[in-house]
């Protein structure tokens, strides 16, 4: 495997394979969340799906199997707080990860959720890297496949080799006077393990 790509790097290693891709990616960074965070001094801005070898990567669930026309079409933006006090991930959902015709499904919101808020929780972590120990999910309206949306986390409570985090999914474009409503919501405890290092290896989650 050769050397792992810096946070800013990642910003500049993707190349749109088509207009539907590169439409969707200009969007979401130059979206006014997007600018507000990459001005504010404390957030860190990665794709870090792209840290992950592609060689990993292509049996990697999210920046591999569901990555592509249709489902996860650009790698998602990732805007993480110093020392890991919180996150806010930008993403596109096609209709290929639908359950009930153009409703996203929901193990794949529970699968985003989950890495959300690890990647919310791992660089408060001593080796920052760590496995889910529990998922707790509340589905609070359905989500809708073929938009833009926003996940946001916090770490909520460290202790040792534990971290909690919590966290929601929301839409990204709402009604002009309207305020982002929670689509599905979750807490998570994570645990470093004692195989640490060779998950550190693998997942850099910050430089």
């Amino acid at each position: 495997m050769g050397s792992m790509p810096s946070d800013a790097e990642t910003l500049s290693i993707y190349e749109p394979p088509d207009d539907l891709s590169r439409e969707i990616d200009e969007q979401i960074r130059n979206c006014a969340l997007a600018v507000e965070l990459r001005e504010h001094p404390d957030f860190i801005e990665s794709r870090p799906h792209l840290k992950i070898p592609p060689e990993v990567r292509q049996h990697n669930l999210t920046a591999g199997t569901l990555a592509g026309p249709g489902m996860i079409v650009v790698p998602p933006y990732y805007f993480n707080e110093k020392d890991g006090k919180s996150m806010v991930q930008i993403f596109y959902v096609g209709p290929d990860c639908s359950g009930h015709p153009g409703i996203v499904h929901g193990g794949f919101l529970a699968t985003m959720l989950d890495e959300g808020l690890a990647r919310c929780a791992f660089p408060a972590m001593p080796n920052k890297v760590g496995v889910t120990a529990n998922l707790q999910i509340n589905y609070l309206k359905p989500t809708m496949a073929g938009q833009f949306l926003v996940l946001r986390a916090t770490t909520t409570k460290t202790e040792g080799r534990k971290a909690w985090a919590e966290g929601w999914i929301e839409s990204l474009e709402v009604p002009e006077g309207e305020e982002p409503q929670k689509l599905v919501e979750a807490s998570a405890l994570f645990v470093e393990p004692k195989y640490a290092n060779v998950l550190k290896s693998l997942y850099r989650v910050s430089d």
